[in-house]
Formats: structure tokens, sequence, C-alpha cells
């Protein structure tokens, strides 16, 4: 029995189908008393399986190699926590005219939070650039991040907006980076069988953020927060967004270009360097601004899903650039560097590698 798919003609991925309805269901039927304590727990527990499983893909090797590629790397480390907070401190200027307080210190926070793992390796396979350079800077822009967003929030947003303290940076390297270096010293014995099972648990990757979505915005209407946010500053907020993320993509691009790295690195920037993980800012969120996590997170969800449509698009049309053909018909290679054998079966560091006609979910 053939497996269903979405079809291919509409534009919205599925899966941000399934995070709206996830919202509408936390709008209609939010968790309350002990079932918002469960789902918490699930939530955290869920995420904390998500990082382990990170870690388990990434072959070590891979991460040593990546370090040859340094300036590549310290480059999305700059566009993560460099250029994005800029553009989020110019962006208070908009308050109160488009954006409110709360809004904008959700803008903010996702300046703050690291580069996207799977869905950079997936754009970066699509357009046929330095996937390896994309699996490393994913990963060490999200274990940077554990440690420096929670104190970027703190210093940026002050103490009045988020709740930092030493216990609650604990709680977040407990949470995201104890599992991912537990999956790292697993992975002899688990690599395996990941790699065997990455369909099914690319369903713990999915079903990790639903839960945490679900948790977040149904403490949001238990506090009923909503009645704050009006149709035309969500409008605004979208353009603001849109904004940001057009001078991210533009920066990473030719910026790129002028620092002097060739098209296949370009590309890994472009797509590790413009783009923010839901996986890592939405547990983050949740230590840090507690019981106001659903509208401080609201433009994090947003930006995902419209950096997700757009990236793409731009994916695609960078896989048909005459120069990638060039690249691709030269000794049979793809755009990573390996055999075609790895491009069409993936790698054993990651489950999106190789499979670039897959809808990228995450």
């Amino acid at each position: 029995m053939k497996r269903l798919r979405w079809p291919s003609w509409l534009p919205i991925d599925p899966y941000i189908v399934v995070l709206l309805g996830t919202v509408g269901l936390a709008a209609l039927l939010p968790a309350r008393g002990t079932a918002a304590d469960v789902t918490s727990g699930a939530s955290t527990a869920a995420i904390a399986f998500l990082f382990f499983l990170y870690g388990a893909r990434l072959s070590t090797r891979e991460a040593l190699d990546g370090l040859k590629h340094w300036r590549l790397h310290v480059t999305v480390l700059i566009c993560t926590f460099v250029l994005f907070p800029v553009f989020g401190l110019a962006a208070r200027g908009l308050v109160p005219v488009l954006l409110t307080q709360p809004l904008y210190q959700g803008l903010l926070f996702l300046t703050l939070v690291p580069s996207t793992i799977q869905s950079s390796i997936a754009f970066t396979s699509i357009a046929r650039g330095n996937v390896p350079a994309a699996i490393c800077a994913g990963s060490f822009s999200s274990l940077v991040g554990i440690v420096l967003t929670p104190l970027l929030a703190a210093g940026l947003l002050g103490g009045d907006a988020v709740g930092f303290s030493t216990d609650s940076l604990v709680k977040i390297v407990l949470q995201l980076l104890v599992p991912f270096l537990a999956g790292q010293v697993l992975r002899r014995w688990i690599g395996g069988f990941v790699t065997r099972h990455k369909r099914v648990l690319g369903l713990v990757d999915r079903g990790s953020i639903l839960l945490v979505v679900y948790t977040a915005f149904s403490e949001g209407m238990n506090q009923g927060i909503w009645h704050q946010v009006s149709l035309v500053r969500l409008a605004g907020l979208l353009g603001v967004e849109a904004v940001l993320l057009a001078v991210m993509l533009l920066l990473t691009w030719y910026g790129a270009r002028a620092l002097g790295f060739d098209r296949e690195d370009r590309i890994a920037i472009q797509f590790a360097g413009s783009k923010k993980s839901l996986a890592s800012g939405l547990p983050m969120a949740s230590v840090l601004f507690a019981g106001h996590a659903s509208l401080a997170v609201l433009p994090l969800m947003l930006f995902h899903q419209m950096q997700l449509m757009v990236c793409a698009v731009i994916a695609k049309r960078r896989a048909r650039d005459p120069e990638a053909s060039a690249d691709a018909s030269e000794g049979g290679t793809d755009a990573s560097g390996g055999s075609g054998e790895t491009t069409a079966e993936g790698s054993a560091a990651h489950p999106v590698q190789g499979q670039p006609q897959d809808r990228v979910l995450r």
C-alpha cells in the first residue's frame, strides 16, 4: 500500500497546517489543572528526547571534519547571534506604532534563538550546497545557543521580561545539552538503529514541537492574554518579520560572497545563518517566560513557518542555477563533495540529508 502524500501542488507545508491546528486545539480545549501538569512534563521529556536523537545522529567524525571550516561556522554564528540581535534591537523603534511591547519582546527573543539543524541541512542538500558544513553549522549553533541565548535574553530583555537565573540556565542545559551529549556517547551502539528507523523517529521531531506548542498556548488561554493581540498588530508583526527574513537572506548570500566563500559554502551559510530554531526556542521560552511563553513564542512560530516557505523556493531555484548544474556534472559528485550514493541514500549523521524530494517539516 502506497503512503498517502500531501498534494505537491499545494503551496503550504502540511506541518504548518498541523501546527495551526494545534494552536486551534489549544484555543478550544486548553489543558488545565492536572492535564496541564501532565502536558508540561510530557513536553519537557519530548524535547529532551529530541535533542538526544540529535546527538545520536551527528557523527563525531563529521563534527571534527567540520572544524576545518571554522571561517564558515564563525560566519554563521555571527549572523545568528550578532546580526539578528542588532536588527531585533533596531525594531524597538516600531513600538508602539506597529508593535506592542509584548510582541516586540517576542520578536527580540526570536533574534536570539540558535539556528535550525534539520531544515538547514535539507535546504542545503536541495540547493546542492555543502551539506557536511550545514550539519556542523546547525549543530554548533544549537550547542552554543543553549548557553548564549539565555544570557543574551537576560541582558537584552532584562530581568523583568524574562525569569533568568542560574537555576533557569541549569534547567535549559539539563533539558537540551545533557541529552545531546548522551546521544553522542551512545551513538556507537544506537547510531545504526537511529539511521534505520529515521522515518519513524522523525515523528518524534514533529510531535515534540506540537506538544510544546499545545502546552505553551494552553497556558496563554488559561491566563487570557490573547485579547492583547489584534489582527492589525499581527499583520504588522508579519510585515516586520518578512523584512527581517529578506534582509538576512540577502546579507548571508552576498556577505558570504564578499568574504570569498565558494558557491557551496555560500548556500550552507545562507540557510544556516538566516533561520531560527523552533525546537530550541520553544523550551527556552517556556523556562524564561514561564506563563507568558505563548505570547513570547508567537513571533518565533510565525517566523519559522515563513522561513520554511521562502527557503523552499530559494533552494529549488539554487538547484537550477547553471553553476549548480555544472558542479553536479563534474565527476558525478554531489554538492557536498560526496558520491552520488551518499546523496541518494542520505547520511548516517542525519536523516534529512540526501532526501531533497521530501517536504521539509522542521
